[in-house]
């Protein structure tokens, strides 16, 4: 009888992507597995790659859960404190359910294990009620899940929740917390950002407190990083948790087990424009900018006209990603005359496959919003950045990527065409554009090297398996 995973990741496009990759790789080393969204995102999914995308295979499905928010039929990502906080009351009873059902059934085998994002942990609750193992995935850095994790003792300390709305602008920001293990140099601006905050009871606060302590609950953590970028930071997780396991860059270790009968399940929830790739292949070696704000971040108009100018001014070619929700969740409007400005060598679509995109010879450079999948795939590809972070531990990221790594710079402080420009000259053209690249190779071959059979994430893969999820005692 095949083990069975039950895998849930939260319900945002940056946290479905990389745990339907684990559950894959699963899939791939003999496990049934029950792929678990939310309703709303499951109907995102059809509507986006059509029902063939949730169709699944003889042993791979896709079941769903309410999320307990009124129903939407909106393209958008939700509003997250409002998701999280229905989802930690209202899914526990629906979660068992499913697996009770799944249980019940004559066509899949009994659950065996649980694989459950990191910030779902009424999962927690389930595992031990149906008393079998689960392990944790936080789809975030390992530095970000560092900081996360002493957003408690920022309270009992009394640097959060901020005095008064002038703890924004008067510096307060940038002191430093000198006792955050393994995070030297680490500033309160650069601890993810739920902590800025005036209310006690602010609802990204608290969920944020409860779901990290809670991850010692579970039977191992696993994290989308490899031991190399984060050798520091790991170190002291690894002083605080039995088992935790680095199996990333995810994407390179799924290149390991390439199987085409899994090439129909992907998790975008935006149709994609593949025919970007033949625009590529038509510009020069690391000519072309890429630029994608991820799946949530959002732009006012003013952002958008800045990050126009400055891109039109900077003389680069330019590969820019529009979601249709990026201005303020609704549709963008490009400043009159950039269009005519920017004509043969700028092109801008609605979302496009990223690995293809960042792995292309034309690409020389990424203008992120340092969410963290597309700093490791950005890193696995060796392109060097540009950095935007805009919330969560989208700070953290490029503090590490620009102090730490040294594969990035960051546009600070509000945006303005003058910064966007010197920024991506600075990366495409300057002398630290060059030192940069040269980083950026050295961390591929390093990921590289932990996906491999027999590398670090490579083992641990393995261990994960056989040590814990086949393991139930």
């Amino acid at each position: 009888m095949k083990p069975h995973a039950v895998v849930i990741p939260y319900p945002a496009q940056g946290h479905i992507a990389p745990v339907l990759r684990l559950a894959k790789l699963l899939h791939y080393r003999g496990f049934f597995i029950t792929f678990v969204n939310t309703e709303f995102n499951h109907n995102r999914l059809v509507r986006a790659r059509g029902p063939e995308a949730v169709k699944g295979l003889d042993d791979f499905q896709f079941k769903t859960i309410p999320d307990g928010l009124p129903p939407s039929e909106s393209d958008a990502t939700q509003d997250i404190p409002l998701l999280s906080q229905s989802m930690s009351k209202n899914c526990l009873a629906p979660f068992l359910d499913l697996i009770n059902s799944l249980n019940d059934s004559p066509d899949c085998p009994n659950v065996s294990c649980i694989v459950s994002d990191g910030v779902m942990s009424f999962t927690l609750d389930a595992a031990d009620k149906v008393n079998i193992p689960e392990v944790v995935f936080f789809t975030t850095s390992a530095c970000g899940f560092m900081g996360y994790l002493h957003y408690g003792e920022l309270v009992t300390r009394g640097y959060v929740p901020f005095k008064d709305e002038s703890c924004f602008t008067n510096g307060y920001l940038d002191t430093e917390i000198d006792w955050i293990p393994g995070m030297k140099g680490i500033r309160l601006r650069d601890i993810p950002t739920f902590i800025r905050t005036t209310d006690p009871e602010d609802i990204m606060l608290n969920y944020n407190i409860v779901q990290h302590e809670n991850a010692s609950r579970a039977r191992a953590i696993i994290f989308n990083t490899y031991d190399d970028l984060e050798d520091e930071v790991l170190e002291a997780i690894r002083a605080k948790f039995d088992k935790v396991y680095t199996i990333g860059p995810l994407q390179l270790l799924e290149n390991e087990i390439y199987e085409r009968k899994l090439t129909s399940i992907g998790s975008n929830l935006w149709k994609e424009d593949v025919e970007c790739l033949d625009w590529l292949e038509q510009r020069e070696d690391a000519s072309v900018l890429y630029i994608n704000f991820g799946s949530i971040t959002p732009l006012t108009p003013d952002q958008m006209v800045e990050f126009a100018w400055g891109l039109s001014s900077s003389n680069q070619n330019f590969l820019w990603i529009i979601r249709p929700d990026l201005i303020n969740g609704k549709g963008s409007v490009l400043p009159e005359g950039f269009l005519e400005e920017t004509k043969g060598r700028g092109l801008m679509v609605g979302w496009c496959p990223q690995e293809q995109v960042l792995g292309h010879r034309a690409v020389g450079g990424f203008l992120t919003h340092c969410g963290w999948n597309s700093t490791i795939e950005t890193i696995s590809s060796g392109v060097p950045m540009v950095c935007w972070p805009f919330f969560a531990e989208q700070q953290t990221n490029c503090r590490y990527a620009c102090a730490k790594w040294g594969v990035g710079v960051e546009i600070e402080g509000d945006v303005t065409r003058g910064k966007v420009e010197k920024m991506v000259r600075v990366m495409m053209e300057g002398e630290k554009g060059k030192e940069m690249r040269k980083k950026a190779l050295e961390w591929k071959d390093k990921a590289r090297v932990a996906a491999k059979p027999g590398g670090s994430s490579f083992t641990n893969l393995e261990t994960l398996i056989n040590a814990t999820l086949l393991n139930n005692n």
